[in-house]
């Protein structure tokens, strides 16, 4: 079992983050819920507690039994868990007399301190809290302060346990990474040794020893995660993966020959199913969003199934899911009440009989690239934006049409490869083209148009949570608007979105 360290989460927006940063340290970390604690042993190296958007003093506030933890691994609590600590061992929290958000500087660091050690004093620091620990008990010792709080940080004495009141696993906290490093590497004694090729190395062996000589079958979508998939099952247990490419229709153009040509460069076992007349011919007449990704999940469920009736004695249903669904789904807030349909294969278990493998289930998307790029995974596939499942359906604004369908493919196929052309493309973290349902006056030579209006979306982020509108020079902005409306015929107005994440989302369905 993989030596971890265990992550607490009362609901905060970075326990996400906290993961990511000990990640990046090469230690293997794990997130649960503060209430569902998962079996304990010699293979966690440490916990942490997270921040929360609750507070201690609320009337029912997020209690953790932490009984079988202090005292026995070394802890580091943050922000909500620090005070927790704090008034749960007799100490004094607050509410902050000035709401404590956003930089501060450390004037004061303990020498002594073995968390504190390599951090400034004046170091820069993000606090996010509306609540502040005033006194701690006798046995804290208080280890860094600011010029507004006192208690910043401190160490129970006798323990390994650590509580700060700010976060260290945000871009803003200068030196969070020291902090972290100390915690987990000299702390815990965790060693630098999750890295890519140790995942690789580990899973192989993992899926070799759980499928055997079974045979496994794939869905591939000609993005990073099912293809990362497709090539650790491939080095595990080579030509019994059968993976299957559909062409629902709406793809970017030429998609589903580019990608099939890829497949057939990295070696694997791929069939290629052109089922765009059978998906456009069921979506005839729908305008609904929701509907359309019940349709297209649906069709995809019937054609999967009829293709993975021609493999003889298939016992295993592969999936690319990632470890973002995995926390989601075991959140402390419990899985969202409004979760989108997408286009995946989570009716085909059940209905087949097929027992699940998930080989990315651990990873953030970052992470899968990683071990994409140690795979040798296609350039073409590895640096791709995100694809939504169901394709173009959810960025053609109304009810779909081949024509429609046609016009967005010509749009897109302009912006992606321009994009690419001027350098641009690994900038945006997604970009893509939204068909309007609306038409406009526009005039071309002497006649009056009255013709489409397409958007044109480009995003920067790291992991899709947040994005801020990528800022497109604005002579390459007019290059792709000329390019567009001269030769995408139907398209007389190009529009460039500049929202951003929240409070829009990145894809307008």
């Amino acid at each position: 079992m993989e030596k971890t360290i265990l992550i607490l989460d009362f609901g905060s927006q970075y326990t996400q983050l906290i993961a990511r940063r000990i990640r990046e340290l090469n230690v293997y970390c794990d997130i649960y819920p503060y209430n569902a604690i998962p079996p304990l042993g010699p293979h966690i190296k440490g916990v942490v507690l997270s921040g929360s958007p609750f507070s201690v003093r609320d009337k029912d506030p997020l209690i953790p039994d932490l009984s079988g933890i202090r005292g026995k691994y070394p802890m580091l609590a943050i922000c909500y868990g620090a005070q927790y600590l704090a008034l749960s061992s007799g100490g004094e929290v607050m509410p902050s007399k000035i709401r404590e958000y956003g930089r501060a500087n450390l004037s004061y660091i303990n020498p002594e301190s073995e968390l504190m050690k390599g951090v400034s004093n004046g170091s820069q620091v993000w606090m996010s809290h509306g609540d502040t620990i005033l006194h701690v008990p006798e046995n804290f010792c208080v280890i860094t302060s600011t010029a507004s709080i006192d208690i910043a940080g401190f160490q129970i004495t006798d323990e390994p346990t650590y509580g700060i009141q700010f976060h260290p696993e945000v871009y803003h906290t200068t030196e969070g990474a020291v902090l972290l490093k100390n915690f987990v590497v000299d702390i815990c004694g965790c060693h630098q040794s999750w890295t890519p090729e140790s995942f690789i190395e580990s899973t192989v062996r993992e899926l070799r020893e759980k499928v055997g000589d079974d045979q496994v079958v794939l869905g591939l979508s000609g993005g990073v995660d099912s293809s990362v998939a497709g090539m650790l099952l491939h080095q595990a247990i080579g030509e019994n993966l059968h993976c299957i490419f559909v062409d629902n229709g709406l793809l970017r153009k030429d998609e589903f020959r580019k990608v099939l040509d890829s497949y057939k460069h990295m070696h694997l076992n791929v069939t290629g199913v052109d089922a765009s007349d059978r998906f456009l011919s069921q979506l005839e007449g729908i305008s609904d969003p929701e509907q359309k990704r019940k349709v297209i999940g649906r069709v995809f469920i019937e054609l999967f199934e009829e293709e993975a009736k021609k493999i003889r004695n298939i016992k295993w249903l592969a999936q690319g899911t990632i470890y973002p669904d995995v926390i989601e789904s075991r959140s402390v807030k419990g899985p969202s009440a409004t979760i989108k349909s997408h286009h995946n294969v989570g009716g085909l278990p059940e209905h087949l009989n097929l027992k699940i493998v998930e080989p990315l289930n651990t990873l953030f998307k970052d992470e899968v690239r990683r071990v994409g790029n140690a795979l040798g995974l296609d350039p073409l596939i590895l640096g791709r934006h995100p694809f939504p499942g169901p394709g173009l359906a959810v960025r053609i604004l109304g009810d779909i049409t081949r024509e429609k369908v046609r016009l967005l493919q010509e749009a897109d196929h302009i912006f992606i490869d321009g994009l690419r052309k001027h350098n641009l493309y690994d900038y945006a973290w997604q970009a893509l083209v939204v068909l309007l349902p609306i038409q406009s006056v526009g005039v071309m030579g002497d006649e009056r148009t009255y013709e489409n209006v397409v958007v044109l979306r480009a995003v920067t982020s790291t992991d899709g949570m947040t994005a801020d509108w990528a800022q497109l020079p604005f002579d390459f902005l007019a290059w792709v608007s000329n390019e567009i409306i001269n030769k995408v015929k139907g398209v007389n107005r190009v529009v460039y979105d500049i929202s951003s994440k929240p409070p829009a989302t990145i894809e307008w369905e």
